[in-house]
């Protein structure tokens, strides 16, 4: 069985678009439709005040100045009634759609006709609900994803204390740690979500200072050079001697080149290499780092910048790129990511104003 609208109601099986959870049938969605006909009451009563006003001073115009000034306002008069009978069934598909929206269904849309106002109008309103159809997705999208992050370490807690308090493990430090382990990515995970919020909100704060990007890399580069060493990958800093102060927040900065970093170093195999480069263009400086890893297909190239999107092989949580993007558009920069695919290394390059931006 179906479904379909009777009587101001919906009959029938549950729609796909219904939100998940909520009761159907409803009992009402919408405008009521007594709204719908005191709407077309008022128009057409209106309508026929406008015409019985207008043939009244035909009459009494056709007294005083004769025949031809009423046949001009007979003419006005007939002009009413087609703007009438044009506008008023656009301006029902209208209270149609806008039901339908407000019961959750963002398929709804109107079929522009009538006059060119009116076909703004409909223009205008399938914009909206194509947007709230993509805000919709990614609000679904965004709560599965951060179920999903975390899950996994609320798994590996609970299971590891029912182990320790059934006495199934011994109550020590290899027990333990990982317990704290999980706790800490979940903190990061919250953390991160905290930051991509503010930063594509552009309620970020963002505390800027004149800064050599020399210093700069290199501080952000030492972290990871213990580590580079350990994994038996080349990490390697290029940056031109001559380079501008940024006026940037550097701990922003950082937190990105980091990012960026430990992405190379994850996909880079022993005896690769990562490189950091640092070069001046015109009122702008390019930070580029690059890797001889593991690459990127073109499929997966245009999505990297997403949040929580993740290639079959990666360990990640999906965040670091997303956050990288939103704080180097933060600063009013660019950032992209190229490879020539599988095999043949990445490279992600960030571009930042050397002036401050609009957007501090």
């Amino acid at each position: 069985m179906g479904y379909r609208r009777h009587g101001g109601r919906w009959r029938g099986e549950r729609p796909p678009w219904w939100p998940e959870g909520e009761t159907w049938p409803p009992r009402r969605y919408g405008p009521p439709p007594w709204i719908r006909r005191r709407f077309f009451f008022a128009f057409a009563l209106l309508a026929l005040v406008v015409v019985m006003t207008l043939v009244a001073g035909a009459i009494a115009i056709a007294q005083i100045f004769g025949a031809a000034a009423a046949i001009v306002l007979s003419a006005v008069v007939l002009a009413v009634l087609v703007a009438f009978r044009s506008v008023a069934p656009p301006v029902g598909d209208v209270l149609d759609a806008v039901e339908r929206v407000a019961a959750g269904d963002y398929d709804a849309r109107i079929r522009a006709r009538g006059p060119g106002r009116m076909r703004q109008l409909a223009h205008a309103f399938n914009t909206m609900v194509e947007r709230l159809a993509s805000n919709e997705s990614q609000r679904r999208q965004l709560l599965a994803d951060v179920t999903h992050e975390l899950r996994t370490p609320l798994t590996v807690i609970q299971g590891q204390l029912e182990g320790l308090i059934d006495g199934v493990y011994p109550r020590d430090d290899a027990h333990l740690e990982p317990i704290l382990e999980e706790t800490r990515v979940m903190a990061r995970v919250i953390d991160d979500l905290r930051t991509l919020s503010l930063a594509e909100s552009g309620a970020l704060a963002l505390h800027r200072e004149s800064s050599d990007v020399r210093v700069l890399i290199e501080d952000a580069v030492a972290p990871f050079r213990a580590h580079a060493d350990t994994e038996g990958v080349a990490l390697v800093v290029d940056a031109a001697p001559s380079l501008p102060q940024l006026d940037i927040d550097p701990v922003r900065i950082r937190q990105v080149l980091g990012n960026l970093i430990t992405n190379a170093l994850r996909y880079t195999p022993r005896g690769g290499r990562v490189e950091v480069q640092a070069r001046g263009r015109d009122d702008r400086v390019s930070i580029t780092v690059s890797d001889t890893g593991a690459g990127i297909a073109p499929d997966v190239l245009t999505h990297v910048f997403e949040r929580f999107y993740r290639s079959a092989d990666s360990t990640g949580s999906g965040l670091g790129l997303p956050i990288a993007r939103s704080l180097v558009v933060a600063h009013g920069g660019d950032i992209a990511a190229a490879s020539d695919g599988p095999g043949h290394g990445t490279t992600i390059s960030v571009t930042l104003p050397i002036g401050a931006s609009p957007m501090s």
